[in-house]
């Protein structure tokens, strides 16, 4: 949630400002893509050191990519249009405002099914759960 939250300026801050105001919606969807982020992590971790991920399976991992997506798309759906460099480079500070802002719902919704994809493929995926007594 920080890592999104600061550096866009939702989570209010000394350090990162942003000239347009914060939508309504951001707050809802950092939350919803922190707790999906997170879970999506926690699925990678191991606790036992004899387990490795070869390589081929490190290729193949289609959820860790979307995932990774996901938090991007978030990135860029909660962020302020007229601070995003790519955004103004393409569109200019009047496109960025007149096309990019209200193409951000858009994106807020991508990441949430993005991330939400790739936790459930990443669950449905998992062999085992060890649980330590």
């Amino acid at each position: 949630m920080l890592a999104v939250g600061l550096p866009t300026d939702v989570i209010p801050n000394p350090v990162f400002g942003r000239p347009v105001d914060v939508t309504w919606w951001s707050y809802p969807i950092l939350l919803v893509t922190a707790v999906l982020g997170g879970l999506l992590m926690a699925t990678y971790v191991r606790t036992d050191a004899s387990q490795h991920i070869d390589r081929l399976d490190a290729d193949l991992d289609t959820p860790g990519r979307a995932g990774g997506l996901g938090g991007l798309l978030s990135f860029f759906a909660v962020g302020c249009p007229t601070c995003n460099k790519l955004a103004v480079l393409a569109l200019g500070s009047t496109g960025a405002l007149d096309w990019f802002a209200p193409a951000q719902p858009i994106l807020a919704i991508l990441s949430v099914v993005l991330l939400g994809w790739a936790l459930r493929a990443r669950l449905q995926s998992a062999t085992l759960c060890r649980i330590a007594a």
